[in-house]
Formats: C-alpha cells, structure tokens, sequence
C-alpha cells in the first residue's frame, strides 16, 4: 500500500499474495459466526411459514442460531470459506499493489485515484471468477437449516461441490457470478483504495505514523465504507446464490421480488452484520497483512545478510 514503509526493501508479489491469503484466512476464520449470522438475516423473508425462526438483530441471530441449531451451525461452510480466501483475497488484494503500477506506469510517480480504481477493478474481477465456486458453496451451507424436519442439502463442503455440479451442471457453480461480480468490484475497489487513501492521508499529515494505529484505523473506515456501497447488491447475491433452480428467472428478477414483496429496506437486510463483519474482518485482515509483509521481507534480509 502507499505511504513510507519500515522496510528497506519493498515487499515482493509473492510475499504479498502470501500474506494476504493467510491474513484473509485468519480474519475469516474470527468473523465467520457474523457472516453466518449476516446471510441469515438476507434470506429471512423467502420462508414466509408461521413456523420459520425470526432472527432479529446480529446478537440476535448469532444466539438463536447456537441454542436451535448447535453452535457448530455457526461455523458451517468455513471449509469453503477459507478455500475462498485462498482463491480470492490472496489475488485481489495481494495483486493490488503490483496492478496499481501497472496501470501507472510512466505516468506519474505516485499511482492516481484513477490508477488505484482500476487496479482495485481487474484484480476483483479476475478473482472472482476464480474464486466463484467456493462463494456458492459456502453461502448454501451457510443458508442451510435442518429444524422443521428439513433435509439437508448438502452433508459438506465436497459433498456440496459434487451435488451443485452433478444436479445443476459445472455452471452450477458459477451461479451469481454477476451479482457477485458487481458486488466484489465494488467492494474491492471501495476496501483497498479507500485504505490506501487513508492511510496515505494519515501518514502524509503525520497524523499517525505507517504502524498498527494507522492500519486499524484506515481499515476501520475502509469497512464501513464498503458495507454502505456494497450492501443491496450483496444481498440480491445472497439470495439469488442460494435459490433452488427455477426459484429465480434472473438477477434482475430476483431484485425486483424482493422490491415488490418486501420493500426498499430488503437491500439492507443484514447491514449491521454486515459492517460487523466487514469492519472487523478488514481491521484483522490489514493489520496482519502489514504485519506479514514486514515480518517475512525482515527474514528474508536477516537470511541474506546471514548467507
């Protein structure tokens, strides 16, 4: 990211898909119950029976999920949930720095607005295509309940990835990956540049010094910024993911009956969740990136000075 660094030598590509996959995994890892609990919160309301639980609020959900469920349920689909962070964070943010200046090159010395947009654009797009299968598995396991007498879906994660590709065809696993798409975009641009920004804004004003107060805080804006912006589209993409087949005729679809039968505030099922999630996985997420990155590039000169 911008901004002085402590380091002598700047972090590598590698090493910053490294961190970035590992940092992502432990962020994940921490804040899954909310995301759980978020998902939750933007289906409720296609079961329309008198003997659906009604979660209410984060806490709420998080509670009622534990004490119907088991607080196992909590951590369903977190298998596939770190395959994404793998798949898909390591390469959206860790590409970031490098894209960035590619975009800037002999342009200018310090990467444009425009130059960190577009970086945030390509590296979200092209990992969400990677990393779409893993999105669709963990969200139906997330979604998934067996009270009322309901059977399962799916009994796992593989089991999950077997099922969607023999029922419902490969492309079966790429399902929403449009509304997803738009919604990663969003949130990849608005996540990393504004944590750019505001770290750059922070450590050029000599507000905060480039150390954990001034990623905590960025992070912390960055979060809350992108759960406002990416929130309605991260909804529709929840449901439409989780929809048996035929449910839906399309993406536009699927927002339009959530508008009529639902109204406008549908989109923002689950914003509180959301930012809990957002927020705090961006804070855990880019406090150990910075901190991976330092720490690794340090091993690696203490090696060579060594050898």
């Amino acid at each position: 990211m911008v901004g002085p660094t402590a380091l002598d030598v700047p972090p590598t590509m590698t090493v910053k898909i490294f961190s970035a996959g590992v940092a992502a995994c432990v962020a994940d890892a921490i804040t899954f119950p909310l995301d759980t609990a978020k998902v939750r919160l933007q289906i409720q309301g296609e079961c329309q029976t008198s003997r659906a639980i009604r979660y209410k609020g984060v806490l709420g959900t998080i509670t009622t999920l534990a004490k119907t469920e088991g607080p196992v349920k909590l951590y369903s689909g977190l298998p596939a949930g770190l395959q994404r962070q793998i798949s898909f964070a390591s390469l959206r943010i860790g590409l970031y720095d490098t894209v960035q200046e590619f975009f800037s090159t002999g342009k200018e010395t310090t990467p444009s607005l425009g130059s960190k947009i577009s970086a945030g654009l390509t590296t979200g797009g092209v990992a969400v295509f990677i990393g779409q299968p893993t999105e669709v598995v963990k969200v139906r396991l997330q979604a998934q309940s067996h009270l009322h007498g309901l059977k399962p879906r799916y009994t796992g994660t593989y089991n999950a990835y077997r099922v969607i590709a023999t029922t419902e065809g490969l492309i079966g696993l790429w399902k929403g990956t449009t509304p997803n798409l738009t919604r990663n975009v969003i949130i990849n641009c608005t996540e990393l540049v504004t944590y750019d920004l505001m770290k750059e804004s922070l450590v050029k004003n000599k507000l905060l010094a480039d150390d954990l107060p001034c990623h905590f805080v960025s992070a912390l804006i960055a979060g809350f910024c992108t759960t406002v912006l990416s929130s309605p589209v991260d909804v529709v993409k929840t449901r439409f993911v989780n929809s048996p087949p035929g449910q839906y005729t399309s993406v536009p679809n699927c927002a339009m009956t959530m508008f009529t039968k639902e109204g406008p505030l549908a989109f923002f099922k689950g914003f509180v969740p959301s930012f809990l999630r957002l927020g705090s996985w961006n804070v855990i997420m880019f406090v150990c990136f910075e901190q991976l990155k330092r720490e690794l590039m340090k091993s690696g000169q203490t090696v060579d000075c060594a050898t």
